[in-house]
C-alpha cells in the first residue's frame, strides 16, 4: 500500500473534526517578510478550518529562513486579521524544514496534551509532511490539503513535484536510518 492511500481523508463536509489542533506548515517567506503564496493559502486555509469548529486552537509552525521575521509571526498575522482569537493561536517558530516542524509541533502538542490534530498543507507536500509527523509520533485525526489556486505554471508545479519526490525519498531513508540505530541513534 503506497503512503498516499494510507494519508487520512477530511471528514466528510458538515462533521467537524473533533480536533485538538489545526497545526499549519509554514513556507517561504518573501523579501520584507511578505507571505509567499504557499503560505498564504495554507494558513488561510487553517483559519477557515478554524472558523468552520474544525479545532480548537491554530498551531503554526515555521522558523525564520532568508527573511524575518518567522513564517510563524506572519501566519499569526494574517489568522488574526481573517478572525481567529489569539488566545486560540501557538506559535513554533524554530523549523527550518518538514522534518524539524514535525519534532518541535510535537513536543507542542504533548506539552498541551493534544491529540487529536488537523495537519494543514498543500497537495504535493502531504505525502512528506504526513510521513515526519507519524516519525514523530503525532498520530493525525485528518489531514485538509489546502486549495491550489493554479496560480504556478504547470513547469513549476512540476519542479515540485519532482523536490518532494527526492525530500520523500531522503526522508525516508532518515527516518529509516534512525529506526535501525534506535532511539540514541545520531543523525548525519
Amino acid at each position: 500500500m503506497s503512503v498516499a492511500t494510507r494519508i487520512p481523508r477530511n471528514p466528510p463536509a458538515g462533521e467537524p473534526a473533533p480536533a485538538d489542533a489545526i497545526v499549519v506548515l509554514g513556507a517561504a517567506l518573501l523579501p520584507g517578510g511578505q507571505p509567499g503564496p504557499a503560505l498564504l493559502r495554507r494558513v488561510l486555509h487553517g483559519a477557515e478550518l478554524f472558523r468552520q469548529g474544525r479545532g480548537r486552537h491554530l498551531l503554526l509552525s515555521g522558523g525564520a529562513g532568508r527573511f524575518l521575521p518567522s513564517e510563524a509571526a506572519v501566519m499569526r498575522r494574517i489568522a488574526l486579521e481573517h478572525g481567529v482569537p489569539e488566545a486560540c493561536i501557538v506559535l513554533e517558530e524554530r523549523a527550518r524544514d518538514t522534518l524539524e516542524n514535525a519534532l518541535f509541533s510535537a513536543a507542542i502538542l504533548r506539552q498541551h496534551g493534544w491529540t487529536r490534530i488537523v495537519l494543514v498543507t498543500e497537495r504535493y507536500h502531504l505525502p512528506r509532511a504526513w510521513l515526519a509527523f507519524r516519525a514523530a509520533g503525532v498520530h493525525l485525526a485528518a489531514c485538509s490539503v489546502a486549495p491550489d489556486r493554479g496560480d504556478a505554471p504547470w513547469w513549476k508545479y512540476g519542479l515540485r513535484l519532482l523536490r518532494e519526490a527526492t525530500a520523500l525519498a531522503w526522508y525516508s531513508l532518515r527516518l529509516l536510518r534512525r529506526r535501525t540505530l534506535g532511539p540514541g541513534g545520531a543523525d548525519p
